[in-house]
């Protein structure tokens, strides 16, 4: 089979499957399916300092036009990386272009085909293609089961570097890692402990530093990763840890040498949201106080599906891809933006509809949700 005809029989399957993705443009429905957890994206003041800022690099290129290691270093580029370190409490901060990009870059170039990895079972894809490009031994544990994690880290002998990847809360469950007893079982196990923050940034720890820093683990960590494009509201990503880490990531990481550095507005975008999350006290607030009404209206509606997730991101389980696209497509029908995640993007029997809520919600929105949820058959 050529490869033309290849790649139109792989597109029939998936259409015959019911599982062909399509882009889709979603208007004037209520946002419960964004990443935006405190509405940074939106957010007129951000918007607002980002163009007055940007007025000043007006005889600048708008564009990095090159590598960073060419001629696309800017003092920008410099000075928010500063700004991350600072923020995240790290000794130093290494910008990527992505979060994908960031867990790609960094586990395929600090692992090596004589190190092992162990990885939860549920970590995000981006992981998985860094770890695939290490070359390293892959030792998946069972999700969030540290007995499990030790027993396997007990199998491989010291004298082999060892790493855990874990993700501080899981975009898919929407529950948290135990950091402080991961953390606990890579210093037992001599370990190096990275930890993938997307779904925390902004929202939990200090000022939104992240988990790692409500857990009090930054300083045991080997690297942690942190992006923009979720409660930031931007795009992009930073790698943080020890200053020889970064200048080992500017030597040997692919993703860093081989692409066309962060552009002017996108800097100046996560600049100002990071200054807007040191001052985002009371919409973390109203985020955690809905995450609460949320679980209390769902354990008092005795609602027929399991939930799961302890928020901002919700799992309602429903049986079969079928099922969970109806469902979906109802409550879209009714005005609300929620989508579902089918097989085998999760595992076969765990379809579900994710929910996601945001500081910008209203508790009226969320009893409309729930009603919906409990009345559909």
């Amino acid at each position: 089979m050529d490869v033309e005809h290849r790649i139109k029989y792989f597109i029939e399957q998936r259409s015959q499957s019911g599982l062909l993705r399509k882009l889709a443009i979603v208007k004037d429905k209520i946002d419960f399916s964004s990443n935006d957890y405190l509405g940074f994206s939106r957010s007129a003041l951000i918007r607002q300092r980002v163009e007055e800022e940007y007025n000043q690099y007006r005889n600048q290129c708008s564009g990095a036009t090159g590598s960073r290691l060419l001629n696309g270093n800017f003092e920008l580029h410099e000075t928010v990386e500063q700004l991350l370190a600072a923020h995240f409490h790290a000794e130093s901060a290494v910008l990527f272009n992505s979060g994908f990009d960031a867990n790609v870059g960094l586990i395929a170039t600090v692992a090596r085909p004589e190190d092992y990895i162990f990885y939860d079972e549920l970590v995000h894809a981006s992981i998985h293609q860094g770890m695939a490009l290490s070359g390293a031994t892959l030792v998946a544990f069972k999700h969030n089961n540290l007995e499990d994690l030790e027993t396997k880290l007990a199998q491989i002998p010291p004298s082999f570097n060892r790493f855990i990847v874990t993700e501080s809360v899981f975009s898919m469950e929407g529950d948290k890692a135990d950091l402080h007893q991961i953390a606990n079982l890579s210093a037992k196990y001599n370990a190096k402990l990275v930890v993938d923050e997307a779904h925390a940034t902004g929202i939990f720890g200090s000022f939104g530093s992240g988990l790692c820093n409500e857990q009090n683990i930054e300083n045991r960590c080997f690297a942690r990763v942190y992006t923009f494009g979720k409660a930031m509201g931007g795009h992009g990503a930073v790698v943080v840890g020890a200053a020889w880490l970064k200048t080992y990531l500017i030597n040997f990481s692919k993703n860093f040498i081989y692409t066309t550095a962060t552009d002017t507005h996108t800097l100046l975008s996560v600049k100002h949201s990071i200054f807007m999350s040191q001052f985002a006290l009371n919409q973390r607030n109203k985020l955690l106080l809905l995450i609460q009404y949320f679980i209390d209206k769902i354990r008092a509606s005795k609602l027929m599906f399991e939930v799961r997730g302890e928020g901002p991101i919700f799992g309602i389980i429903t049986p079969q891809n079928d099922f969970c696209r109806n469902f979906a497509h109802h409550l879209q029908q009714n005005g609300l933006d929620v989508r579902p995640i089918l097989s085998p993007t999760v595992p076969m029997g765990s379809e579900r509809l994710r929910v996601i809520l945001h500081s910008f919600n209203t508790k009226e929105e969320i009893d409309f949700l729930i009603s919906l949820l409990i009345d559909y058959k």
